[in-house]
């Protein structure tokens, strides 16, 4: 009965094996992508067994890119961005570029012509925004500093993927011989005549779809149907994506980030992200089944030592280079170090660019499977990767006078600026972390008259507090000489404002080694974590939900007081 089900029976396969290896890969601390995608070669038909049927696969492949991308969007903030722009867009394309340029290094070696070389290097060069966010979750760093660098470098890196996924079909036509005789004069026009369908489908999406798709999604809220809210998210998602193929030419992955991110200047972008995320996960997972079904495990046998060197290209390779691009901009070593872990896998766009490649006969059909292949071990690896990094930080300090000496060295931001050193040496507030929270607390402090001093890794964020007359040094306030230059030994509190508690204790203990009367405040996340910071650093912890209780408490006590 299989042959009359065939869309039936290739979900099911698929779901039902990618939760079994899935599964089986979080017992053993793997994500469960790696899951996914060996569920995929098992039913390819690269392996014995039951063989799903590939051309239904590769279209519900297309809806799970479309649903990837359009929460892609969702979750891109222009504002975000530009906090970070600084580290993200210079760091991110000189990132690409040298991973770009290893891996077509690595394709020439091997015999392949020059726009195949370019092509493949470019798939290496990209990390997966899925699998980072997914870690930094876990990490519970998300919201730090290097975890909003690392989302933001890798925004950039998706918008460029987005140009060369428009760009590569009529440049693979035209290479490929199809302009003829005026191939100069064809490749300009179909160059200029893409990015002007380009520009007029964003320009239609920012001043039109930023007012049409809100309003339709209020229409439907006011219904108070929770289904028909989910289904018209879902619907504009699908729409945009396939109309901005149809009428503009551009690609899914393009409509579909665009939907995600008209959405997000939404108040329902909060909403639409929860409400469609079981479908997106759902439609995630079919999607890495179906890239595992395009890999051929002959590779492992034929090619082992390719394999080795695109893993090492996208493991070893993108790392160094991203950790000597983020010390060059002068960042700490550990944003550096998050940085570096956090690109060393590819994901979904390297999949999308492989496999349009290999339809445009661009790239070779084992270059499907070396990518695969190279996904497969970098985001097994990634986890381990991410648990090294404070250890290697660590070490580093211990063993490294050069890794000292960065830490150390000369940086106008690193110090207070003379001009304020005389009027806050004494009874200061050392205010860690000017964020969301961080600035409410500094505005307060400004106004209460209280003298205060803020530590930040942000450069950016430094830079413009200097500019404001707000005095601020630049770093990790972990590190003990930041806090020397802060001067929290004749400060009265260390108030730690940060999201990222991972440094929270070695702060807190370097404040009291050189300020043994400092009292210590510090934010938290949930009840278990602040009761350990309670206990271990004797001070003040504000628990987020515990501190949002009490208020509504008192508010409501209050009212009916009054009544």
């Amino acid at each position: 009965m299989d042959h009359h089900v065939p869309l039936i029976a290739t979900i099911a396969a698929a779901l039902g094996l990618a939760l079994l290896l899935g599964f089986i890969a979080a017992r053993l601390k793997l994500p469960a992508l790696v899951g996914y995608l060996l569920a995929g070669i098992l039913i390819g038909p690269y392996t014995p067994g039951f063989v799903a049927d590939t051309s239904l696969a590769s279209q519900l492949a297309e809806i799970g890119v479309m649903l990837l991308m359009f929460g892609v969007g969702l979750h891109f903030s222009l504002g975000d961005l530009l906090a970070v722009k600084r580290l993200a867009v210079p760091g991110a394309i000189v990132q690409m570029l040298a991973a770009t340029a290893m891996g077509a290094g690595l394709a020439t070696w091997w015999g392949w012509d020059l726009r195949a070389a370019i092509v493949f290097g470019i798939a290496l060069s990209v990390a997966s925004t899925v699998v980072l966010l997914r870690a930094l979750e876990s990490l519970g760093v998300l919201d730090s500093f290097n975890g909003r660098a690392a989302v933001g470098w890798l925004v950039v890196e998706d918008l460029a993927m987005v140009l060369v996924l428009v760009l590569l079909p009529p440049l693979a036509a035209l290479a490929g011989g199809e302009g003829g005789d005026g191939g100069g004069a064809s490749l300009w026009k179909s160059l200029l005549m893409t990015l002007a369908s380009v520009a007029v489908f964003v320009a239609l999406m920012l001043v039109v779809g930023r007012r049409v798709f809100p309003w339709a999604l209020w229409q439907v809220q006011k219904s108070g149907s929770r289904e028909l809210f989910t289904l018209c998210t879902i619907a504009a998602a699908v729409s945009i994506a396939y109309g901005a193929t149809k009428l503009f030419g551009v690609s899914f992955a393009l409509g579909a980030f665009f939907a995600g991110m008209v959405l997000r200047e939404s108040e329902f972008s909060h909403r639409a992200a929860e409400e469609s995320l079981p479908l997106r996960d759902a439609f995630a997972v079919l999607f890495f089944v179906s890239v595992g079904m395009l890999f051929d495990p002959v590779v492992l046998v034929e090619q082992p030592l390719r394999v080795l060197a695109v893993t090492a290209v996208i493991v070893l390779g993108k790392s160094v280079a991203a950790l000597l691009v983020v010390l060059v901009l002068r960042y700490p070593l550990h944003t550096a170090l998050t940085v570096s872990a956090s690109l060393a896998q590819i994901g979904e766009f390297s999949f999308i660019l492989v496999s349009l490649g290999g339809a445009l006969h661009v790239l070779p059909p084992e270059a499907q499977s070396l990518v695969v292949a190279g996904a497969i071990l970098s985001i097994a690896l990634n986890p381990l990767l991410f648990r090294m990094v404070e250890p290697a930080q660590k070490w580093l300090l211990a063993n490294s006078q050069l890794a000292r000496d960065l830490n150390a060295r000369q940086d106008p931001l690193a110090e207070l600026p003379m001009d304020t050193e005389g009027k806050f040496l004494e009874r200061q507030v050392v205010l860690v972390g000017c964020g969301r929270v961080g600035r409410q607390i500094a505005h307060a402090l400004r106004s209460a008259g209280v003298p205060y001093v803020v530590a930040e890794q942000n450069r950016e964020i430094v830079e413009r507090l200097r500019a404001e007359g707000v005095p601020a040094v630049a770093g990790d306030a972990a590190l003990a000489e930041v806090l020397v230059q802060a001067h929290v030994a004749r400060a009265r509190l260390l108030v730690i404002a940060t999201p990222d508690t991972l440094g929270v204790r070695q702060m807190a203990k370097n404040a009291r080694l050189l300020n043994p009367g400092i009292e210590v405040v510090v934010r938290s996340h949930n009840e278990a974590e602040a009761q350990l910071l309670e206990n271990e650093l004797s001070g003040k912890v504000f628990l987020g939900e515990r501190e949002l209780a009490r208020a509504m408490t008192d508010y409501v006590v209050a009212r009916c007081a009054q009544a």
